[in-house]
């Protein structure tokens, strides 16, 4: 088997052998993934790509102790969350995930190349603005949650257990994200 082809888990069960070919495999595989989470967290490019780098390190480090519990993007997404969730603490104590704004031009620039011409570019930036500005009025926990899910491709289970939050509270602010979404982007269906 081709290690494009192994399963997360036992890619990290190989780098945690030693096999560093793994970590790359497993890392080209979620870096975008784990980084727009962030970016659409933080707000600042900067900052996640900071703390991207903290996360796999973070992976590198616990390689040797990680136990496929679950699915290893679980686990991976729950390093993520902690990270941000320590950034936050330590930069704004005060301040909560709602006041924060997200970053979209990054997201802007790649939905105006994936058109063609352009008026598909300008329908898209369009389109992706509404979508950031929709993100950015749902209230953190919802937020969070609906991203863990698109970027994550979690499960409700998963979500809970990477934010600490119990199954129907999950699946309720789940449920009321996608709602308000749906309500705030009714031009776009």
């Amino acid at each position: 088997m081709k290690a494009a082809e192994d399963s997360d888990e036992s890619l990290m069960a190989r780098f945690a052998r030693g096999e560093a070919a793994a970590f790359e495999v497993l890392y080209r595989r979620h870096e975008m993934r784990i980084w727009r989470y962030l970016n659409r967290h933080v707000g600042n490019r900067e900052c996640a790509n900071e703390l991207m780098q903290e996360v796999w390190f973070a992976v590198a480090r616990e390689a040797p102790r990680y136990r496929p519990t679950a699915r290893f993007t679980t686990w991976l997404f729950t390093l993520a969350h902690n990270r941000m969730v320590d950034w936050f603490r330590s930069r704004r104590p005060h301040e909560s995930l709602d006041a924060l704004g997200v970053d979209g031009a990054e997201i802007m620039r790649n939905a105006a190349q994936d058109g063609t011409g352009p008026f598909a570019a300008a329908q898209a930036r369009e389109q992706a603005a509404a979508l950031l500005d929709a993100l950015r009025q749902l209230p953190a926990d919802q937020r969070e949650v609906f991203v863990l899910q698109i970027e994550g491709d979690l499960s409700v289970d998963e979500i809970a257990r990477i934010t600490g939050s119990a199954f129907e509270t999950t699946k309720s602010r789940l449920r009321y994200a996608r709602s308000k979404l749906r309500e705030l982007l009714k031009e776009y269906a």
